[in-house]
């Protein structure tokens, strides 16, 4: 290896939003992170699954009756 070419490896603190603090080595004094293994939802069982169907509900409350492409397509062939 070369000399005077490469960063200063030090010992780094990570430290999340939620409070927790890692130790390790890398070429930073200190990062921040936003989510950490200690909060992030997949590693606590506090999933939060988006409901669709309310989105769906709540844009036909405010803009009308909403029909589907299935539904239409019946109501034409029972005109003719």
């Amino acid at each position: 290896m070369k000399k005077d070419i490469h960063p200063k490896y030090q010992e780094t603190t990570i430290s999340c939003a939620c409070g927790a603090v890692y130790t390790t080595k890398s070429t930073k004094p200190s990062i921040r992170i936003g989510i950490c293994a200690s909060c992030h939802p997949l590693f606590t069982g506090q999933q939060k699954f988006v409901d669709t169907a309310g989105r769906v509900e709540k844009f036909a409350r405010r803009f009308g009756k909403v029909s589907l492409i299935g539904e239409s397509s019946k109501r034409k062939k029972k005109s003719k």
